[in-house]
């Protein structure tokens, strides 16, 4: 896979466009610097910032069967088909998951513009991403109702 420079907005994607075949949804960043194709057989292609998203290939292998993509203004998340949760982009805006080990069951991701926030079939609620804008929910877990 082909991505433009760091920096680059995600408006081109002449180096990635003989992959754009058989598109079912297409997801952009909210800064619009990287997008993110769903093809019909679950893989996914990327573009743009590299820096922001528009690089996948550290992840490449493991976007197979998605089901759901979201994005933060710098970052993608993607619920597979076994349920779990894949991220990429910028680590700091969610794109390097710490607490992957909890995304399992994965019914919902949600994301603002630095966070994102995954809904658990029990109804337990996991954040990651920037801790002042979304990305920590701990001090109100206690809140949530469980399903």
């Amino acid at each position: 896979m082909e991505a433009l420079s760091p920096g680059a907005s995600g408006g081109d994607s002449a180096a990635v466009q003989h992959q754009l075949q058989n598109v079912q949804e297409i997801v952009a960043t909210a800064a619009a610097l990287a997008f993110a194709a769903v093809l019909v057989d679950g893989s996914i292609v990327t573009w743009g910032d590299l820096c922001r998203g528009g690089d996948s290939t550290a992840v490449q292998e493991q976007l197979r069967n998605v089901q759901q993509v979201s994005a933060t203004a710098y970052a993608f998340a993607a619920i597979l088909a076994d349920r779990t949760v894949v991220t990429w982009g910028d680590s700091q805006h969610g794109g390097n998951s710490s607490r992957r080990n909890r995304l399992r069951n994965v019914q919902h991701v949600h994301a603002t513009r630095f966070a994102f926030a995954a809904i658990l079939a029990d109804g337990t609620v996991v954040t990651w991403g920037d801790r002042k804008c979304g990305g920590d929910c701990e001090a109100v877990q206690d809140r949530f109702s469980y399903l």
